[in-house]
């Protein structure tokens, strides 16, 4: 029984620890984008868009360049996301 219990109790700190890993603004889709808060369909395809034209964010704050995305939603955004280069 005590086996059972602290499996599931990994597993859901495994679960959690993905749920709040932050997404890479380099390598995620639009799908894995759109979860974001603040970031709906149209502006996870622009920041793909963006991406395959420009080559990658050099960080965070480059996101901001992407059309319909300014300073206070990159801010909101904070430690979700990432880059790697």
């Amino acid at each position: 029984m005590l086996k059972i219990i602290l499996s599931t109790l990994c597993g859901c700190l495994c679960w959690t620890a993905v749920a709040f890993a932050a997404v890479d603004i380099n390598k995620a889709t639009a799908k894995e984008l759109n979860g974001l808060q603040g970031i709906g369909p149209a502006k996870a395809q622009a920041i793909v868009e963006y991406r395959q034209k420009n080559g990658q964010f050099k960080s965070t704050q480059d996101l901001s360049k992407v059309k319909g995305i300014g300073p206070k939603i990159v801010e909101k955004l904070g430690s979700s996301i990432t880059v790697t280069k």
